[in-house]
């Protein structure tokens, strides 16, 4: 685990949820979910920096102030890391 939280991924409905609904707060450090390429901000209330990772922990794309309602991918990510952003949310 890279920072905050890890999502297994057996676990489908903590994989489809991961922070959303969540103060930032209560977001912790972050969240790594692995074997994932892609993740959406429904429900998000504060804005996320999301890195797509390769399978050594290399950041492949990095996405910083991503508002709610979003629907990030990257085909070669084998993992993605959520960050609390600490910018404001872009449009």
């Amino acid at each position: 685990m890279v920072l905050g939280r890890e999502v297994p991924a057996a676990a489908a409905v903590s994989r489809l949820i991961g922070l959303a609904f969540l103060d930032r707060a209560e977001a912790g450090a972050g969240l790594l979910i692995p074997g994932c390429r892609s993740v959406h901000t429904f429900g998000m209330r504060f804005a996320l920096d999301v890195f797509f990772l390769d399978a050594g922990g290399a950041v492949l794309r990095a996405q910083h102030g991503v508002p709610p309602g979003r629907v990030l991918s990257c085909r070669d990510a084998a993992a993605v890391l959520e960050l609390p952003s600490r910018r404001p949310c872009r449009a």
